[in-house]
């Protein structure tokens, strides 16, 4: 005779026929054909008939119509067993049929009746249940709302919920939540990616707000504001230095950094000085205020806004302004006039007067190498001073170049964005954007280029003599790959061509810079001794954790400058209707702009090349995603001599994907001087 066996496996039930039977398991084999070997205990139900499929089927169905409530009320208090249950529910001859749907039901229903094995049960406690049963209906409610939502956002709307969580859905999603899951269905249903079904839907108010509000979600997720602060007053009474000094900055700076002073022209013994703005003479490390510039480690720069590593209102306490003798932290290096020979150097903290915040767009046109180098009229002021500045920068950038191997060349302008009719406020993203071209290496540029660096590798190597660390830049070699490395020892800047160098200069707009400047005041007020009593000490890990979160944080607002440039740069195309550009061939298809800070794929680049001229016409843009569409049309040099190909870029930067956006200067563009203009671009990593 034919027997069959019901098996659970796996939370699943199963019927088929025993094939043999030992006393701890039975072979079985499954409509399929195939045969399996369950545990006696799996084993639930023996029967001759009906069909195992015939009897599954029947159970599943009756199953359903079992009222759970009335199942658990009718139940035993006790435990018990599937077929117990059937006999109370059903009636006391329960069929085979009916003791399998109650097992079935019972199963199903954990939140009704705890399992226990082998078929055995126990009814929940009532509290239980009614939670359980809140839950499920609480589930159904939300599933509800997600299949309206979902339908709404393919249906070209989007719900509130999905609007205010946008940037987290995209983004940094929870993928239980609701709003993410109402999406990825509403996505499924329209065949569309998530970023085109929402843009569709009407949830994002504009590319540019999409980018900035980006940003914010990632960077500054508490806002953009700082806590009630007040600046620290320096307390300490300084000496006045004996000095004229004057700053070099883009009109729009509002952080100034540093001034140049010179004494004792024409005597043969020169003393130029480097002057930094002192925060760290009043910022103590962990108060408030210097908690406030951790948080952001740099100011966040964009075309026409910024958003400052301090308040403004701590910044204008020890910014540099014309008129003040404002506490700085100085270095005095003393020259041969006449050979420009370095014969000793000094470190002081001292009250240095501001007679001027020169501003070199104001000046650029008339502040040229033929007026310093006396080949023209040098009708303003400091004119000697900014001479013997600028003979002193080309002195020194030549000895950098013999240290480097090779002649600093970069040969692409800056560009500035300017947007009209905005000033310090936030951007909407339509205003008209004018975007203009500025020489790189420019006179004043390279005197406040070579100033930095001076100063920055000076005190690089001074604080190390004296057994107190730093935040150092280096680099090892400038193949093709090697990066700018930060870290807490001197070590040789291949880029730039100097034996060390430290960031310095800028302690209002970037915190390493603000840190250094704390070891440099412990050296030169403690001197041989400042080792034991500078903030950081050696191998210190505070100083390794603040490299590691500046060096994200730089990287992150720099990435966000370029995409945030490049929109502006294709909205210019946008505004002026520009439709063609020529352009020099890079590699894999890309191309950059002769006249823009613009790089991208063209069609029939990837045939051609490096360095070829062509001419590309746009055939689209995607102000969201930032990609340009082009193809290219003409090439403009002549294929059988390279004497018309582009010049060769130094830039570490030029092999950069599109994606990166406008290849710029890897620091701020209102002080596109500060850290060495040209310099800087060497830096890029």
């Amino acid at each position: 005779m034919l027997m069959y066996a019901l098996y659970e496996d796996a939370g699943k039930f199963h019927a088929g026929r025993v094939m043999s039977e030992a006393d701890s398991s039975l072979q079985i084999e499954l409509d399929s054909g195939k045969r399996v070997k369950v545990k006696a205990a799996n084993v639930l139900l023996k029967f001759d008939k009906p069909q195992p499929a015939e009897l599954i089927a029947e159970a599943q169905a009756l199953a359903r119509d079992i009222d759970l409530d009335l199942a658990w009320e009718f139940a035993s208090e006790q435990e018990f067993g599937f077929a117990d249950l059937a006999r109370d529910y059903f009636d006391a001859k329960a069929s085979l049929t009916h003791q399998a749907a109650a097992l079935f039901r019972l199963f199903e229903a954990p939140h009704y009746f705890r399992r226990l094995g082998k078929g055995q049960f126990k009814k929940a406690p009532e509290e239980t249940v009614k939670a359980a049963l809140l839950g499920i209906e609480r589930k159904k409610q939300l599933l509800a709302q997600i299949d309206t939502w979902a339908t709404e956002l393919a249906a070209g709307g989007c719900p509130a919920p999905v609007r205010e969580q946008l940037y987290r859905i995209l983004f940094r999603p929870d993928k239980n939540g609701p709003e993410y899951k109402a999406v990825v269905e509403a996505a499924k249903r329209s065949q569309k990616q998530p970023l085109d079904l929402l843009t569709a839907a009407g949830a994002i108010d504009s590319p540019y707000q999409f980018h900035w509000k980006r940003f914010l979600f990632e960077h500054f997720p508490k806002g953009t504001g700082f806590p009630a602060l007040a600046a620290p007053a320096i307390k300490e009474a300084l000496p006045l230095a004996a000095v004229q000094a004057f700053s070099i900055d883009d009109s729009q700076t509002t952080e100034i950094d540093d001034a140049l002073s010179v004494q004792g022209l024409g005597t043969g013994r020169v003393v130029f000085g480097v002057h930094i703005a002192a925060p760290g003479l009043a910022i103590a490390p962990d108060s408030p205020v210097d908690k406030a510039a951790r948080d952001r480690f740099s100011t966040v720069y964009m075309p026409g806004h910024k958003l400052t590593m301090l308040p403004d209102d701590v910044v204008q306490v020890y910014t540099l302004l014309a008129g003040r003798e404002c506490p700085a932290v100085s270095l005095y290096v003393t020259l041969d006039e006449t050979t420009l020979e370095i014969t000793g150097s000094e470190t002081r903290i001292d009250r240095v007067p501001i007679a001027a915040n020169l501003r070199h767009d104001q000046l650029d046109g008339v502040i040229t190498e033929a007026t310093l180098n006396g080949e023209a009229p040098a009708d303003y002021a400091f004119a000697a001073e900014l001479a013997f500045a600028h003979r002193l920068a080309r002195h020194l950038k030549a000895a950098r170049e013999v240290v480097r191997g090779k002649p600093e060349n970069f040969n692409r302008p800056d560009y500035n964005f300017r947007l009209e009719g905005k000033v310090g406020e936030e951007p909407r993203g339509e205003e008209r954007v004018l975007i203009s071209t500025r020489a790189r290496g420019s006179a004043l540029d390279l005197i406040v280029a070579e100033a930095m660096i001076l100063a920055n590798s000076t005190w690089g190597g001074w604080i190390a003599e004296h057994g107190v660390p730093g935040i150092y830049r280096s680099q090892t070699s400038m193949a093709p790959g090697v990066k700018v490395r930060m870290g807490t020892k001197p070590a040789p800047h291949a880029g730039m061509g100097v034996a060390q160098y430290t960031w310095a200069t800028s302690p209002l707009r970037r915190y390493v810079d603000l840190v250094n400047q704390w070891q440099i005041i412990a050296c030169a007020r403690h001197g041989r001794t400042a080792a034991l009593v500078a903030p950081f000490r050696s191998k210190d890990t505070a100083l390794f954790a603040i490299i590691s979160g500046f060096d994200a944080a730089y990287s992150a607002y720099n990435g966000f400058q370029s995409a945030i440039e490049r929109y502006w740069t294709l909205k210019h195309l946008e505004q002026e209707s520009i439709t063609e550009l020529d352009a020099a061939v890079m590699k894999d298809g890309l191309v950059r702009a002769d006249t823009l800070p613009l790089v991208f794929r063209a069609l029939g680049a990837d045939a051609l090349p490096r360095n070829a001229r062509v001419r590309v016409r746009i055939t689209g843009s995607d102000l969201l995603t930032l990609d340009l569409h082009a193809n290219v049309i003409a090439r403009i040099d002549d294929p059988a001599t390279d004497a018309d190909d582009a010049p060769e870029i130094e830039d570490p930067a030029d092999d950069s994907a599109e994606s990166a956006g406008p290849l710029t200067l890897a620091i701020d563009m209102q002080d596109a001087a500060v850290d060495g203009g040209t310099v800087a671009v060497t830096e890029t990593s």
